[in-house]
């Protein structure tokens, strides 16, 4: 029985992108050949390292952060449009990508921009892979974004955050689109003993630190960001999926964690992968 072909379309969140890697998980474990991917923010990340071939090298590595690590590659900047410059991040992403370039990866991909110039969405289907994701995940007012020609880029999901209509051209079985802000009870999900020991650990480390703010204030800054990018997506994310829904809907509860949460890379990648067994199991047993 040939594989079906899909076009994989990967939605905005921050940290909730982590979901993504288990959902490509699940989708070749149950023989789909994934065709084409699709993405905004963290999904155009995501996309871009499956694309071509390290998402198992990046897996790893964010396999591997805890709070401590995330706060050292926060590179702070007040001076360029955004609070973090990102460059560490980068520095390590380029070692994983390379030069490579958008049109000779294996299989069509399409990183989504937002221009805040021409207020239009960007579409990188060619160029340098790499450029195109710092142009994708660059969150308005939090990463600095990239300055292109005449362009000032942001982060897709400022217009788009589910980006089906570069896959409707495709010649696949299906487009399956994932996403991250459903609302939807946050899974049950088992972490690994070590995980939570190492948790204490950071836990009681910073605890002093954010006990002052925390009695002081109900939201810091962050939280405030976090909140308002959230209620903004979760609006565009209803709006483009009415304009545009895909074939199969694989969703993410929002809750599963904050945009800022890259420390929990383990829990965020099983709920990933929860949510999109399920959603093969009921496809699977659908009559054609």
């Amino acid at each position: 029985m040939a594989k079906k072909r899909v076009s994989l379309v990967l939605g905005s969140g921050g940290a909730r992108g982590y979901a993504h890697i288990g959902v490509i998980d699940i989708l070749q474990k149950r023989g789909y050949e994934i065709a084409s991917i699709s993405g905004a923010s963290m999904g155009a990340l995501i996309g871009g390292l499956y694309a071509c071939g390290k998402l198992d090298e990046y897996r790893d590595w964010v396999l591997g952060l805890d709070t401590l690590d995330v706060a050292y590659l926060l590179d702070i900047s007040f001076s360029r449009g955004g609070i973090i410059e990102g460059e560490k991040v980068f520095d390590k992403l380029s070692t994983m990508i390379g030069d490579a370039n958008i049109e000779d990866l294996p299989i069509k991909y399409t990183a989504v921009s937002t221009d805040i110039v021409r207020k239009k969405e960007v579409w990188f289907q060619q160029g340098n892979l790499l450029e195109a994701i710092r142009a994708s995940i660059a969150i308005p007012s939090v990463f600095t974004p990239v300055t292109r020609e005449n362009m000032v880029l942001v982060d897709g999901g400022a217009l788009n955050p589910l980006p089906v209509a570069p896959t409707q051209s495709d010649l696949t079985d299906m487009i399956i689109g994932v996403n991250l802000y459903a609302e939807t009870p946050k899974p049950n999900l088992k972490t690994e003993k070590s995980e939570d020991e190492r948790k204490r650990k950071i836990e009681t480390a910073v605890k002093d630190l954010f006990l002052r703010a925390k009695e002081e204030r109900k939201f810091t800054m962050f939280d405030i960001l976090d909140k308002t990018f959230d209620t903004m997506q979760d609006a565009l994310t209803r709006y483009r999926i009415a304009g545009y829904p895909p074939d199969i809907m694989v969703n993410i509860s929002m809750h599963v964690c904050s945009t800022f949460d890259f420390h929990k890379a383990a829990e965020v990648i099983e709920a990933g992968r929860l949510a999109a067994a399920d959603v093969i199991e009921d496809l699977n047993s659908t009559p054609s």
